[in-house]
């Protein structure tokens, strides 16, 4: 009777590394940071932020092998250094929901410190 041929444990870890190796092409400096744009004497450079994950998996069961593997990058501005007569500066770009989220979170605080002291003064 002949075994089913199995593929090495490690050709799941070759497939995860070669995928976190090209994921991780992208996390340079000139992906972070933009190149500089100039105008009028003001210099500025773009920067951002990079965040990127992977994962894979392997397995064999009952003769039956699979592998997968997924990744992926998120690069989101959050900023520019301003270049102006010798003197740099770092200015933040505002994200419009952080402040949504801010205020989200504040009414359910509010919210429960009401109930909270309503709570307490009942007893």
């Amino acid at each position: 009777m002949e075994t089913p041929s199995h593929k090495s444990p490690s050709s799941g870890n070759n497939f995860v590394e070669r995928l976190a190796e090209k994921v991780g092409l992208a996390a340079k400096a000139s992906t972070v940071y933009g190149d500089p744009i100039e105008r009028g004497g003001v210099t500025v450079v773009p920067v951002s932020k990079l965040a990127y994950g992977f994962g894979g998996g392997a397995g064999n069961k009952a003769g039956e092998e699979g592998s997968g593997g997924g990744g992926g990058i998120a690069i989101m501005p959050v900023g520019y250094i301003e270049i102006k007569e010798g003197t740099t500066k770092y200015k933040a770009i505002r994200d419009p929901q952080t402040v949504v989220k801010i205020i989200a979170v504040s009414g359910l605080f509010s919210v429960l410190l009401v109930r909270s002291v309503a709570k307490l003064l009942r007893k």
